[in-house]
Protein backbone atom coordinates (compact mmCIF):
# COMPACT_ATOMS: atom_id res chain seq x y z
CA UNK A 1 0.00 0.00 0.00
CA UNK A 2 1.76 3.27 -0.94
CA UNK A 3 2.30 5.91 1.66
CA UNK A 4 2.93 9.71 1.04
CA UNK A 5 5.75 11.34 2.72
CA UNK A 6 6.47 15.19 2.01
CA UNK A 7 9.65 15.97 0.97
CA UNK A 8 11.47 19.14 1.17
CA UNK A 9 14.68 20.24 -0.48
CA UNK A 10 17.07 22.65 -0.48
CA UNK A 11 19.03 24.31 -3.13
CA UNK A 12 22.80 25.24 -1.48
CA UNK A 13 25.33 28.14 -2.66
CA UNK A 14 28.17 27.18 -4.33
CA UNK A 15 30.52 27.80 -0.88
CA UNK A 16 27.66 26.01 1.29
CA UNK A 17 30.79 24.02 3.33
CA UNK A 18 32.97 26.90 3.58
CA UNK A 19 30.54 29.16 5.18
CA UNK A 20 28.02 26.60 6.89
CA UNK A 21 30.64 26.00 10.12
CA UNK A 22 29.30 29.21 12.46
CA UNK A 23 25.39 27.81 11.60
CA UNK A 24 25.42 23.75 11.49
CA UNK A 25 25.32 23.17 15.38
CA UNK A 26 21.64 25.15 15.09
CA UNK A 27 20.65 23.37 12.16
CA UNK A 28 21.60 20.15 13.34
CA UNK A 29 19.58 20.65 16.31
CA UNK A 30 16.36 21.95 14.85
CA UNK A 31 16.96 18.45 12.50
CA UNK A 32 16.91 16.14 15.67
CA UNK A 33 14.03 18.39 17.55
CA UNK A 34 12.03 17.70 14.24
CA UNK A 35 12.94 13.90 14.36
CA UNK A 36 12.47 13.76 18.23
CA UNK A 37 9.07 15.05 17.83
CA UNK A 38 8.50 12.65 14.81
CA UNK A 39 7.43 14.68 11.95
CA UNK A 40 11.22 13.93 10.22
CA UNK A 41 12.06 11.21 9.28
CA UNK A 42 15.20 11.59 7.32
CA UNK A 43 17.47 14.29 6.15
CA UNK A 44 21.02 14.89 4.87
CA UNK A 45 22.81 16.51 2.06
CA UNK A 46 22.85 15.98 -1.67
CA UNK A 47 26.04 15.44 -3.72
CA UNK A 48 29.63 15.43 -3.30
CA UNK A 49 30.31 18.65 -2.65
CA UNK A 50 26.90 19.14 -1.17
CA UNK A 51 24.28 20.84 -3.81
CA UNK A 52 21.84 20.63 -1.44
CA UNK A 53 19.55 18.95 0.61
CA UNK A 54 16.85 16.33 0.88
CA UNK A 55 14.74 16.27 3.92
CA UNK A 56 11.61 13.71 4.46
CA UNK A 57 8.71 14.43 6.79
CA UNK A 58 5.46 12.52 7.67
CA UNK A 59 2.36 13.52 5.84
CA UNK A 60 1.07 15.04 8.57
CA UNK A 61 3.75 17.31 9.16
CA UNK A 62 3.21 19.34 6.35
CA UNK A 63 2.03 21.95 8.74
CA UNK A 64 5.17 22.62 10.19
CA UNK A 65 7.19 22.45 6.88
CA UNK A 66 7.18 26.31 6.63
CA UNK A 67 8.06 27.11 10.37
CA UNK A 68 10.54 24.87 10.04
CA UNK A 69 11.99 26.46 7.05
CA UNK A 70 11.51 29.71 7.98
CA UNK A 71 13.73 29.31 11.54
CA UNK A 72 16.33 27.40 9.74
CA UNK A 73 19.99 29.39 9.92
CA UNK A 74 20.60 28.04 6.65
CA UNK A 75 17.81 29.67 5.03
CA UNK A 76 18.26 32.49 7.05
CA UNK A 77 21.91 32.74 6.47
CA UNK A 78 21.57 32.88 2.91
CA UNK A 79 23.05 29.41 2.09
CA UNK A 80 19.78 27.82 0.66
CA UNK A 81 19.11 29.65 -2.76
CA UNK A 82 15.66 27.62 -2.83
CA UNK A 83 13.58 25.10 -1.40
CA UNK A 84 10.42 23.24 -2.64
CA UNK A 85 7.92 21.26 -0.63
CA UNK A 86 5.62 18.41 -2.50
CA UNK A 87 4.12 15.12 -1.64
CA UNK A 88 5.70 12.12 -2.40
CA UNK A 89 3.64 8.76 -2.91
CA UNK A 90 6.24 5.74 -1.45
CA UNK A 91 5.63 2.58 -2.86
CA UNK A 92 8.45 0.44 -1.57
CA UNK A 93 10.24 0.66 1.78
CA UNK A 94 8.70 3.23 3.94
Amino acid sequence: MPVTRMLLTYDYVSDVLERRGPLREEHLANIAREVEAGRLLTAGAVGDPPTGALLVWTEDAADAIPAFVEADPYVRGGLVTAYHVQPWTVVAGA
